[in-house]
């Protein structure tokens, strides 16, 4: 059983060099773009897989820390910094930003905000959310090109191969030659390599940029509540309700 697969790859193998070989420059340059955009497509894909699975085990030990503090700004008071963290974010920005508020022009120390005052907060907090989405955003519309492009890329190669092969037996059937299956196979088949390089490259692409916009909006969401928890919490211990 061995040999037959290996003899399997053999001949798979010297099939892909012929049509290699038989592939007319343009359809080269189009598969060797193709290539490039694969390694890319898988780059990003596994570097946004690692950030965001980082990002979603920060995210359960913050929260857990955080709903574990007697008082908002607990967290806050020990200056700590974690790094790629998105739900710590919007809790540092915001914090930092109510630790302004609280400060007055006089070097006291408020126990209360106003309202006015609380909302400068809050759409601070709603900034940092909009911000760290962007930042887990990044990079995906390189695979929404992949995906959307490589298939089109490869129907270009295809189509131009196939023009200039029967281009090619229309000039031999005029000069004499002939023009029969034998003759445009070898041109026919170079053609179709490009369509298959790029599907190579999108059906990869589509399934890892769904799993990361999937990955992406459950973030978005957690953010988001985590964000509006927070901004409650604000309002129950420093917001004054009669100012």
């Amino acid at each position: 059983m061995n040999s037959s697969v290996g003899l399997f790859a053999a001949s798979s193998g010297m099939k892909l060099s012929y049509v290699w070989d038989q592939a007319t420059p343009e359809a080269r340059v189009i598969i060797v773009v193709l290539m490039v955009f694969s390694v890319f497509a898988w780059m990003t894909m596994g570097y946004k897989a690692l950030e965001m699975r980082r990002a979603r085990r920060l995210n359960q030990v913050f929260e857990a820390e955080y709903r574990s503090q007697a008082a908002l700004l607990d967290i806050f008071g020990r200056k700590l910094h974690v790094e790629g963290c998105p739900l710590f974010m919007v809790y540092q920005d915001g914090c930092s930003e109510l630790d302004v508020r609280l400060n007055a022009p006089d070097g006291s120390r408020r126990r209360y905000l106003s309202l006015k005052a609380m909302e400068h907060v809050k759409r601070s907090l709603e900034s940092t959310v909009a911000r760290e989405a962007l930042r887990l955003e990044s990079g995906l519309v390189l695979l929404a090109v992949a995906v959307s492009g490589a298939p089109f890329l490869g129907l270009l190669g295809t189509v131009w191969g196939v023009m200039d092969t029967f281009g090619g037996i229309a000039m031999a059937a005029q000069a004499g030659g002939r023009a029969d299956l034998q003759s445009m196979a070898p041109g026919v088949s170079a053609a179709l390599i490009t369509t298959v390089a790029g599907l190579l490259v999108a059906i990869p692409s589509m399934f890892g940029y769904n799993w990361l916009v999937h990955t992406l909006r459950v973030l978005t969401v957690q953010l988001d509540n985590f964000a509006q928890a927070l901004a409650s919490r604000m309002e129950t211990e420093f917001l004054k309700d009669d100012e």
